[in-house]
């Protein structure tokens, strides 16, 4: 995504109406370092033998992220 598109008009009345869990998810999708280890996650998750449970809380935990509907 262009820089100039950061300072768009649109985007500022988009992301002024986002509430915490919306602005992180829009943090999050263009933060490349989390969408790299999202996809190294992805990874490991297909290989036999992985601790999918393990793995996704390892990963909640680097990233801070709940998945809790109770934790807003």
């Amino acid at each position: 995504m262009p820089t100039s598109f950061w300072r768009s008009p649109e985007l500022r009345d988009h992301i002024s109406r986002l509430d915490r869990s919306g602005f992180a998810v829009e943090f999050l999708r263009r933060n490349t370092t989390y969408r790299r280890d999202y996809a190294r996650l992805q990874r490991r998750l297909g290989r036999r033998g992985v601790d999918s449970a393990a793995e996704c809380a390892a990963f909640a935990q680097r990233w801070g992220l709940c998945f809790c509907p109770c934790a807003r």
